[in-house]
């Protein structure tokens, strides 16, 4: 199955849909996977202020993200496990992944060097890759949050509740059960739980 996503390290949603669908990777599901960045300080820009891209007060706010790309293209044997720490700092950990030397030590702890990391940064125009693909999401599927599925040349923002806690089961059931909604259920446009139990 041949599909796209997209994240933002910010987002608990993002978190519990990048674990199920990396832990049923690692399991073996055969998911053709497209990881597209996304900027949620972009959406949330006040009108006539500049884009985060083009203001270097906001800078560190996009590292965590550019530090994933990064690594997805440079080491992509690294990035899953990657991916899921720096989802873990920012909502298990309460940690600021706007400060480098958090990231730092998250790539340390999965032996990339982050000199390296943050040199790939600046001279392979991560940046502006990232400005490139988040206003292209936008663009052509109107996508506002995350996490989003892009299937078919559809595309629809999912949240689930739950994580996956390491069971390879779930995680499978979980996409499994978007994608097959996706594809096979295309009339379905909103399903909301008006509450959610605590």
């Amino acid at each position: 199955m041949q599909f796209a996503i997209n994240w933002d390290y910010r987002c608990p949603f993002a978190r519990n849909m990048h674990e199920h669908l990396i832990t049923a990777i690692e399991d073996g599901a055969d998911y053709e996977v497209d990881f597209v960045p996304f900027s949620l300080n972009q959406v949330h820009i006040e009108e006539g202020q500049p884009d985060v891209w083009s203001d270097p007060a906001r800078y560190d706010e996009l590292l965590a993200v550019m530090t994933g790309m990064t690594v997805q293209r440079f080491f992509p044997d690294r990035f899953n496990g990657i991916h899921l720490a720096l989802f873990a700092a920012r909502h298990d950990r309460a940690l600021d992944i706007s400060d480098w030397s958090v990231l730092a030590s998250i790539l340390e702890s999965h032996g990339v060097t982050p000199e390296k990391v943050r040199q790939l940064i600046e001279s392979e125009g991560i940046l502006t890759e990232f400005k490139r693909l988040h206003l292209a999401s936008v663009e052509k599927y109107h996508l506002f949050g995350v996490p989003t599925f892009i299937v078919n040349q559809e595309a629809a923002f999912v949240r689930v509740m739950h994580r996956p806690d390491g069971d390879a089961k779930v995680a499978r059931a979980t996409i499994d059960r978007v994608l097959d909604t996706m594809v096979n259920y295309p009339e379905f446009n909103e399903f909301k739980y008006t509450s959610i139990p605590r």
